[in-house]
């Protein structure tokens, strides 16, 4: 079985809050990670969260669908996983300059 590679301290996974479960949160801090989750309002007992980290997910879920009308991405067309990571980063680039 591989092991993940060690990761930095306070590495944060952020979340949908689909994703608020109690076994779901404590995998990720299993893991060495710290979820960035809203609990959802009928939870008991409620947790904190950063929600500065939180509204950074939004800017996350905005660049993928700008690299979906990337076609060649989307339908992953590329043979050869070098192919694909090259166009993956050339997508970016072009992003980033927009």
């Amino acid at each position: 079985m591989r092991t993940l590679p060690e990761l930095p301290a306070r590495c944060r996974v952020i979340m949908d809050r689909a994703y608020e479960g109690n076994e779901t949160r404590q995998l990720a801090f299993d893991l060495g990670l710290t979820p960035v989750v809203p609990p959802l309002s009928t939870r008991v007992e409620p947790w904190t969260y950063s929600k500065a980290w939180y509204r950074r997910r939004n800017e996350i879920e905005r660049l993928f669908r700008r690299l979906k009308g990337f076609r060649r991405i989307f339908s992953r067309f590329d043979k050869l996983d070098t192919m694909f990571m090259a166009f993956l980063c050339f997508a970016l680039v072009v992003e980033a300059l927009r």
